[in-house]
């Protein structure tokens, strides 16, 4: 029966990641850490760094840009632009707004969305409904971080984990029974202590004090994330798929957040998934946050790994904590 919504889908994505790679063997350099160390525990081999001049803003531009290409939509035609981040430009005005001056969105709303990691799937949810409904048509979409900005160098447990970058999808109307099948997001409050940055906001604003704490930086308890995201990611797509009338073996391809290859093997292992069925960039990038997803499903599409009629999931977590994922009908 139809609901009178239209169905919303994907028209369009683009990356963009700097060009200075660091290496393990780099790292190795500046912190207590060994390659063979970081690729066990990981399976991370190198990032991608911006320089002093570049934000987050610069990156999502290009890979609106790139979006915009791939999707055969003008920037004019855009209704809304949501940026999901951790790491704005400044607190105000939203990396969002930047993004649309300069591609000269003129006639789009514009706002940032945080959900750590997960925010592309927040975004993606918070998208489909506005189309679904006829209130806009077309929106763009960003993931874009700069975490190295954030990244404590003298910190083991933390700076070879995360690199930066951006991703962005063009989402409008498609054919009835493509596009988005379904999301779905959760959160917990309770575990919010696990993955932190302290200081910059109105708990504890800038001071002399903060900058010498190294409360500036992310904070990170690894162990308590690790357990919580093996959990998260099987669940939510489970669920993400219960709530399309599908199940694991309906599933063609799965693109999930990079953070950790132990953790994407053993969701695939819940999802009875072969790796081959999985996309994977983590070795070459990093934690990219909300970059992560969006980045690697366009590499994913611009590969030929994602062709028409598969059921694609996509799934993350984050800080929050969070997760969500969704299922998109290509």
């Amino acid at each position: 029966m139809n609901s009178g919504l239209r169905s919303v889908g994907i028209l369009g994505t683009g990356s963009c990641l700097p060009e200075n790679v660091i290496t393990n063997y780099d790292l190795e350099k500046i912190v207590d850490t060994s390659h063979d160390w970081i690729v066990t525990r990981t399976g991370i081999h190198s990032r991608r760094i911006v320089d002093d001049n570049t934000a987050t803003s610069d990156l999502a531009t290009k890979a609106a840009l790139k979006a915009l290409e791939a999707a055969g939509v003008s920037a004019k035609e855009l209704d809304l632009i949501i940026v999901a981040t951790v790491t704005p430009d400044m607190s105000f005005p939203s990396t969002a707004c930047i993004v649309q001056k300069n591609i000269g969105a003129t006639n789009a709303a514009a706002f940032d969305l945080g959900a750590g990691c997960s925010g592309f799937i927040y975004e993606l949810a918070v998208a489909k409904q506005f189309i679904a409904t006829g209130v806009y048509n077309k929106i763009l979409i960003i993931g874009a971080e700069t975490l190295s900005k954030i990244m404590n160098w003298n910190d083991r447990n933390t700076c070879v984990l995360f690199g930066d970058g951006a991703g962005a999808a063009v989402l409008g109307v498609t054919e009835e029974g493509t596009g988005i099948l379904s999301t779905y997001l959760g959160a917990d409050g309770e575990g919010g202590k696990f993955l932190t940055l302290p200081a910059g906001g109105s708990r504890m604003p800038a001071s002399v004090q903060t900058v010498e704490q190294n409360l500036h930086y992310i904070k990170m308890d690894g162990s308590e994330v690790f357990k919580f995201a093996v959990r998260a990611m099987g669940n939510a797509s489970k669920k993400a798929l219960k709530l399309c009338n599908l199940d694991v073996n309906d599933i063609d391809y799965l693109v999930p957040h990079q953070a950790n290859t132990r953790i994407i093997s053993a969701s695939a292992k819940r999802l009875k998934l072969p790796m081959e069925k999985v996309y994977v960039n983590l070795d070459r990038y990093g934690n990219m946050s909300a970059a992560s997803i969006p980045v690697a499903l366009d590499e994913a599409i611009r590969k030929g790994k994602i062709k028409k009629g598969y059921n694609v999931v996509l799934v993350g977590f984050g800080a929050g904590l969070t997760w969500g994922s969704s299922v998109i009908k290509w």
